[in-house]
């Protein structure tokens, strides 16, 4: 097959590639949508998300084990993500409190060894607990507090037994964050691992998991922001070791 042949036929590929996955945007970018304020249009999102599956059609190569769903996936997340970070609209408030509720809990459970619950937190901080659960709302509707934001690449988290690394040194480093991600999550109390299961595992929005588990969403949105910055503050050690 010439060369200009061969060019043709990966046009054809691609192009099918995102017509059948055309739909993998939308529904990624609705899932984002649940923890993003009104000011966010799901169709920037969309836009954002359709140039991240062009490239990936574009890069795509079977040859590495991962499914090309996976592959796009991820390149469709981060599409969406540099988007949205392009323009921070996050108040430096929301940051400050972050930072705040992480090293918040890394001292009380450095202090006591075990969990840091809700009201030890807000002690610690020195407000009301009903203010720290506006705090964790605003972070979790503020900002965007995920698998991504633990500080290591979301292709590095990624659990797909078909992925494979580039170089011997990706495959110690994604396996050794995986054991430190998988061992911290087991020191969750068991609601904020159920939240984190259903949310990342099973793909449900917040108001979903608030009916599987008799609460509102305004609640499950708090416990996932609660959950998602002790693993921040656990896994402080192994992001400072692969520094």
């Amino acid at each position: 097959m010439s060369s200009k042949a061969q060019a043709y036929q990966q046009q054809l590929q691609g192009k099918e590639l995102v017509e059948k996955h055309a739909s993998l945007v939308k529904r990624i970018a609705h899932h984002l949508m649940v923890r993003l304020p009104a000011s966010v249009l799901v169709d920037d999102l969309i836009q954002a998300g359709m140039i991240g599956l062009l490239e990936a059609a574009k890069n795509f190569d079977g040859t590495k084990g991962a499914s090309f769903e996976t592959f796009a996936g991820i390149r469709i997340r981060g599409a969406m993500l540099d988007d949205i970070r392009k323009g921070d609209w996050t108040p430096r408030s929301v940051h400050k409190n972050s930072r705040a509720i992480t090293e918040a809990i890394s001292q009380v459970e450095r202090e006591t060894g075990a969990d840091a619950k809700d009201t030890d937190v807000a002690e610690r901080m020195g407000v009301p607990l009903a203010q720290y659960h506006q705090m964790l709302n605003e972070v979790n509707a503020g900002k965007l507090v995920g698998i991504e934001d633990l500080g290591v690449a979301e292709d590095v988290i990624t659990t797909d037994k078909n992925k494979s690394a580039d170089t011997p040194y990706d495959e110690l480093v994604q396996g050794s964050f995986q054991k430190s991600l998988a061992k911290a999550i087991t020191t969750l109390p068991e609601r904020e691992a159920i939240v984190l299961s259903l949310y990342y595992d099973e793909d449900l929005n917040l108001r979903e998991i608030g009916e599987v588990l008799d609460v509102s969403e305004s609640r499950v949105s708090q416990i996932h922001s609660q959950a998602m910055l002790k693993l921040k503050a656990k896994l402080r050690s192994w992001q400072t070791a692969e520094a």
